[in-house]
């Protein structure tokens, strides 16, 4: 093995391509999706314990301003998620696997999350 090989440890030079791009943001929406899921469960445990607790996540969504932030966040990374997630579906059965298609499958998929993103946050706040 060649030990005089150049090694670019710099992640800020390398230029990812698009659809990397939205593979490794498919990961991280994942990673999100978990954390946003113990909101969820509090969310869920507190309206369920009592009438009390329930006007408390109710007055919680409908006036707190972290609670309705981290709601976007959890419904916009499921919604990137479920877009990149249809996308390695399709390139799976075989499609949109070489270099012209998989840059139009990324805008695409990029295109549809940013519209459904905006479309939440207009009906969450």
């Amino acid at each position: 093995m060649n030990k005089k090989r150049p090694v670019n440890l710099d992640l800020r030079t390398i230029k990812q391509p698009l659809p990397a791009i939205t593979s490794i943001l498919h990961r991280a929406t994942g990673v999100a999706l978990f954390f946003g899921a113990v909101f969820a469960i509090y969310a869920l445990g507190l309206s369920l314990e009592s009438e009390a607790g329930f006007n408390e996540a109710v007055d919680m969504f409908e006036n707190g301003f972290i609670a309705k932030l981290i709601a976007w966040g959890s419904v916009s990374a499921l919604l990137y998620h479920f877009f990149a997630g249809i996308k390695h579906l399709v390139m799976d059965f075989g499609y949109c696997e070489e270099l012209d298609s998989g840059l139009l499958a990324a805008k695409v998929t990029l295109g549809l999350a940013a519209a459904a993103v905006l479309i939440s946050g207009v009906w969450i706040w």
